[in-house]
């Protein structure tokens, strides 16, 4: 006689079953970072996932487990390292964009820009925003003595292909 042992399977979408819409690498590319959330980013750096969880999954698991990103920026390299689904070189990447973000933070004043004039503001953000296809509004905000704390993207009209061209009559 010959038994079988069969266990369900929970399905897990990967990112490139997701809809493009829906994706953090290409949310990024045409919103920009800060329309993403924690987890997203995360994902990004961290590029795949397992067969049990996605990248998105698993980097949401992470940042629950340790608190968000300063647990992460507390955790032991080796405890990362032995993390389903991370390794050596997913924990280094880890670690390695947190010290990025922690070293941006550390920058002295005298580092960061400081706007004088509503030049200096524009200077900031027109090469950016100079080949945009639509409409965008940001705000800069700043500390007491106008050094650039962050730019924040508040608005942006819908985007609207312009390439399109409706079929012509055959009149």
């Amino acid at each position: 006689m010959l038994v079988t042992r069969t266990e369900a399977v929970e399905y897990h979408a990967t990112v490139r079953e997701m809809p493009i819409s829906d994706r953090p690498r290409e949310r990024l590319q045409y919103y920009g970072p800060e329309t993403l959330q924690t987890a997203e980013l995360l994902a990004i750096i961290l590029r795949t996932g397992t067969t049990q969880e996605n990248v998105i999954e698993l980097s949401s698991r992470l940042l629950q487990k340790y608190g968000g990103l300063a647990g992460l920026m507390r955790a032991d390299f080796g405890q990362l390292c032995n993390e389903h689904g991370l390794g050596t070189a997913k924990a280094a990447q880890v670690k390695a964009a947190l010290e990025l973000g922690r070293r941006l933070a550390a920058l002295q004043p005298e580092d960061r820009v400081q706007v004088r004039s509503p030049a200096d503001a524009a200077n900031l953000v027109m090469l950016d925003m100079s080949f945009l296809q639509q409409e965008h509004l940001r705000v800069l905000l700043l500390d007491t003595k106008n050094y650039v704390v962050h730019i924040e993207r508040v608005y942006q009209a819908a985007v609207h292909n312009h390439d399109w061209c409706p079929p012509r009559s055959r009149h």
